[in-house]
């Protein structure tokens, strides 16, 4: 498993082979049946996860007890309720595996560790916070400025694998829209 993480990683950033054992070493490889929570909500996160395979999102119950999808994420990707796994604040989030997911986790003790022993680390973390960043505001500008279709046909685009891995109702919450909406838009994209 640690072969994905390393192959993602070197992207842009050379690893020494201490360096590289030091990720192996940090990283556990864990297994998960889909719709387990792995991270619940009133409780700090144990871990920062890597998607190996399968798809994962983030969810918090609203007033009416109706879950509300903020994140969904697949390969290759970093994925936790990152504010508060930073942070070590208690979530308000539930961290779920919507499918059978294969995954590398770390704590944020060992984390920081590789982080202070590796330039290399260091770079990349900055690297992938950014990302997280920017992916935020993006979704943020599209949730407030694309219409519902627009949405929809957007996150198809990025994401092609998901209708066939992710239940509707997870999408259509994702996207802020009910699920019926979702479904007279499906239905009027196939006619």
């Amino acid at each position: 498993m640690h072969d994905k993480l390393l192959q993602y990683i070197r992207l842009g950033y050379d690893f020494t082979e201490e360096e590289t054992e030091a990720v192996k070493r940090c990283f556990e490889p864990v297994k998960y049946s889909r719709n387990t929570v792995i991270e619940e909500a009133g409780k700090v996160p144990n871990y920062l996860y890597y998607i190996v395979s399968g798809y994962m999102r983030l969810y918090y119950p609203d007033s009416k007890g109706n879950q509300v999808t903020t994140h969904i994420n697949c390969p290759p990707g970093f994925f936790t309720s990152y504010a508060h796994f930073i942070n070590r604040t208690r979530s308000e989030d539930y961290v779920e595996c919507i499918t059978d997911c294969e995954l590398l986790r770390i704590t944020k003790d060992d984390l920081d560790s590789l982080v202070a022993g590796s330039q290399a680390m260091k770079d990349f973390s900055i690297s992938v916070f950014q990302q997280s960043i920017a992916y935020n505001e993006n979704r943020s500008r599209e949730l407030s400025a694309l219409g519902a279709e627009q949405r929809y046909l957007k996150l198809l685009e990025d994401y092609p694998g998901i209708i066939q891995n992710v239940p509707i109702q997870y999408i259509a919450s994702f996207l802020g829209m009910k699920p019926e909406s979702l479904s007279r838009i499906r239905r009027k994209i196939i006619n």
